[in-house]
């Protein structure tokens, strides 16, 4: 029988969150605290594992990325105990953010260059350039849904440069591409110890860029980038509107196909659905595999909650796992989310898991999650086909691009999802309701007049039919039927 976990209370109930915050917010400094914790995110504490509520995908993922390791360590410093930190959206979260908050936060992702210290002589060669990487291919739960980009990941550990190069992997936030590079990253390291490689995101490579340029330091950032013999990119759709950046990581590509060395890539979206995206560099990654990872299936969503339930020493019934798995369709966060708060209230309790205690701990988090396309899943796709990011939805600027944006991600969000326009305004930057209504009224008068759209890109003028451009967004957050027609 698993091994029982010595559980520290839930944190809303004990204070222990509150503990961590501080000790977040101490070693952060009151503005970036401000800027990306306070009143967007919540820890509670589960056994050994630390977990991190966010409002929307998009800050959960740069959170993530970016403070995860400093979360743990706060959390150790305030419990003395050394947590694994886990990440799951909150709707509660998103409707409580304050309207200025996703200004904030774009402000301090395309600004902020200080955020990893530099240090002379650390090139691709340096033991010490990177970081050990959690993800591991033997620890990827395979299925029908991510089958293809499993084996290509496998052929990439197997015969690096050999097999795919680029392989560029796309789906949706929380469906396992992370996992997957970081796994072909760990995986070369155990076969080829001889090779170079670099894992990076784009919004690394872009500060890395932007500290290279003003510290006048742009050889020794090839030197990093140019000379592995594997570099791995994810969330490749960040360069997208940044032109130096994105000339750059084109000249960086050169350099590395020239040798005949491995390129891997991830992005919530296809090549050719990145706005802002250069032919260029387009038809460099379609020359490659280009594979996509779907949302789990039921066979993946429960194998999935087997193995977070081993990692947690819990023992889980299997009419429970399989209930979690068929309420919670969309990706793997939201299992881990609702596993944990199941777990949670065991613990709290004093009770074992099962059934009637699993159905009262996650009812409201299957209200908040029933829809098989959420929001956040609209406005990302929608986000990048024009080469924005969320937060330029939320702002009250109103550009031809954003506002042509804008009112397709709510035209799609009142057709995809429950929210009403009351909330679908709070939600994207606390909007009045009647401009989510006239919204869903101008894109519906222009899909029955059949109009043709024009937005502004970096490099010009782009132009297309909307009942295209909402059909290719539909494909890619899993819609069963275009909506156009239906206008």
């Amino acid at each position: 029988m698993p091994k029982e976990l010595a559980v520290i209370p839930c944190a809303q109930s004990t204070g222990t969150g509150s503990q961590i915050e501080a000790r977040v917010a101490e070693r952060l400094g009151p503005h970036r605290f401000n800027t990306w914790f306070k009143n967007a995110t919540a820890f509670a504490v589960v056994g050994n594992h630390l977990k991190v509520s966010v409002p929307n995908h998009f800050l959960g993922d740069w959170i993530e990325r970016n403070f995860c390791e400093l979360i743990r360590e706060s959390a150790k410093d305030a419990l003395g105990v050394d947590f694994e930190v886990t990440f799951a959206t909150d709707a509660n979260l998103a409707r409580g953010l304050a309207k200025k908050q996703p200004d904030r936060q774009l402000e301090s992702i395309t600004n902020q260059t200080d955020r990893v210290p530099r240090k002379k002589g650390k090139g691709p060669h340096s033991p010490s350039a990177q970081l050990a990487l959690r993800g591991r291919l033997d620890q990827f739960v395979v299925g029908l849904s991510n089958r293809l980009a499993f084996a290509a990941a496998t052929n990439v550990v197997e015969k690096p440069g050999e097999a795919y190069s680029p392989l560029f992997v796309h789906g949706g936030c929380g469906l396992g591409k992370t996992h997957l590079l970081q796994g072909i990253c760990n995986g070369i390291s155990e076969r080829h110890p001889r090779l170079r490689w670099r894992y990076v995101s784009g919004e690394e490579f872009t500060n890395d860029f932007i500290y290279a340029v003003k510290a006048r330091e742009e050889d020794a950032f090839r030197e990093r980038y140019r000379q592995v013999d594997v570099l791995v990119l994810d969330d490749v759709h960040f360069l997208a509107n940044k032109r130096a950046t994105r000339e750059e990581f084109l000249h960086t590509l050169k350099a590395i196909d020239g040798r005949n060395k491995q390129i891997v890539l991830a992005s919530d979206a296809p090549p050719k659905m990145i706005g802002h995206l250069p032919e260029t560099l387009v038809s460099r990654f379609l020359a490659g595999m280009v594979v996509r990872v779907d949302s789990p299936d039921l066979e993946v969503r429960v194998n999935v909650l087997r193995r977070r339930a081993e990692k947690l020493m819990v023992s889980i019934p299997e009419t429970v796992t399989q209930y979690i798995a068929e309420h919670f369709r969309a990706n793997i966060r939201e299992l881990d989310g609702a596993l944990l708060k199941v777990v949670a209230q065991a613990d709290l309790a004093g009770q074992p898991v099962t059934l009637p205690l699993a159905e009262r701990a996650i009812k409201d988090l299957i209200r908040q999650t029933a829809p098989v396309v959420m929001l956040s899943d609209i406005e990302n796709i929608v986000s990048i086909y024009f080469g924005l990011t969320p937060a330029d939805l939320h702002t009250s600027r109103k550009s031809r691009t954003i506002a042509l944006a804008r009112e397709i991600a709510m035209y799609l969000a009142r057709r995809h999802t429950d929210m009403s326009f009351p909330e679908i305004g709070r939600y994207m930057g606390n909007k009045n309701h009647s401009t989510v209504i006239l919204a869903s009224r101008r894109v519906s008068q222009k899909l029955q007049a059949n109009q043709t759209v024009s937005w502004l890109t970096s490099g010009g003028q782009k132009s297309g039919n909307l009942a295209e451009i909402i059909q290719e967004i539909e494909e890619q957050f899993g819609a069963g039927r275009s909506l156009a027609g239906a206008a």
